[in-house]
């Protein structure tokens, strides 16, 4: 087992790198975009980029190649900025990896490490989509487990008519009705997110709208999906033998169905966060809060390249590592589970 979990490590970290060396080739070869900003931003921003090994200063033009950016100083002097190669510039981002320097943002905060802003804004993610997951689990199984034991019944019918009907309305769609009802014609909520200057009790509610419109679709997913799961399981044989041998209902339920059943439902829990990451990314933008969901949004639409691609990391290594934990969570539900025994 400790063989197969360091093997799918190493993989993930493999994939990882392929991921990012290719994202990062790919944003290198789109056409630099100059930088906006008093001449001592621009000046700072270029003179870091050069100090990463991306670009190349000259104080005078080369003959057919195009710089980057031309900067004229108070006496002055002209310094021309050129675009080192694409490969080259790749070797060096190898090297400012392994020391930790992940660029500089050149628009949503000029000269501000990447991994700062990030990691600003990391927290907020964090919390929102943490407490949306551990809403929608309990409240998605239960759910699930009370239309199985209820199946073909009234109580089956309406929980599933109102889970296919729910479970299409996009997170995004939901957030704008309940802010145009709960915030602008009844000011129930705040409009956007608080401010850290507001009080806790503003602070509370909100958090009420983005937990409860990414908590929806995946109580309704758990909720499918255990009913499915639960059904199947309450149907099989050995179910049947167990209360052949005397168990009540309640008992082969407790002690075999739910248990079984809960194999694959337990690991989708992983991918579902996942899923409710991406979900932010628009939902984040359009309630104002400042996570990195709606940064990898405002971090592509202003071409901030360096703060896209440290973004763009996170996501990668979350979901590579959510799959390592998918595939271990296996075997402590069910241990006859062992990956990778012969």
């Amino acid at each position: 087992m400790w063989k197969y979990i360091l093997k799918r490590i190493g993989l993930a970290v493999v994939t990882a790198f392929i991921i990012l060396s290719l994202t990062f080739i790919f944003m290198k070869m789109l056409k630099p975009e100059r930088f906006v900003g008093t001449y001592s931003q621009r000046m700072a921003f270029y003179t870091s980029q050069e100090h990463s090994g991306y670009l190349v200063s000259t104080k005078t033009p080369r003959e057919g190649e195009t710089y980057v950016e031309k900067l004229t100083s108070k006496a002055g002097e002209e310094t021309y900025y050129y675009s080192v190669p694409v490969m080259e510039q790749y070797v060096h981002w190898l090297g400012n990896i392994l020391h930790w320097d992940w660029g500089v943002s050149k628009t949503i905060e000029p000269n501000v490490k990447a991994t700062v802003i990030i990691g600003e804004r990391l927290v907020t993610s964090m919390k929102i989509n943490i407490i949306s997951v551990l809403i929608s689990v309990p409240a998605g199984i239960a759910l699930g487990i009370w239309a199985a034991l209820k199946k073909n019944t009234m109580t089956d019918h309406v929980i599933s008519t109102m889970v296919m009907i729910f479970i299409s309305v996009p997170s995004f769609v939901l957030i704008t009705f309940l802010m145009l009802l709960l915030c602008y014609q009844n000011a129930v909520l705040p409009t956007q997110w608080p401010n850290p200057t507001d009080p806790t009790s503003q602070k509370v509610l909100g958090y009420i709208l983005p937990v409860f419109c990414l908590s929806f679709g995946s109580i309704c997913g758990y909720c499918r999906f255990t009913r499915a799961e639960l059904c199947e399981v309450m149907e099989s044989d050995y179910l049947l033998l167990a209360r052949a041998k005397g168990l009540t209902r309640n008992q082969s339920i407790t002690r075999h169905a739910l248990r079984n059943a809960m194999v694959p439902i337990f690991p989708s829990i992983l991918a579902e966060f996942i899923g409710i990451m991406g979900g932010s990314m628009v939902l984040e933008g359009l309630y104002g809060i400042p996570g990195i969901g709606g940064l990898f949004v405002n971090a592509l639409n202003a071409k901030d390249y360096n703060v896209l691609f440290v973004d763009m990391a996170i996501f990668t290594s979350v979901s590579l590592l959510a799959g390592v934990f998918l595939d271990i969570s296996y075997s402590i539900i069910d241990p006859r589970i062992r990956m990778g025994a012969k």
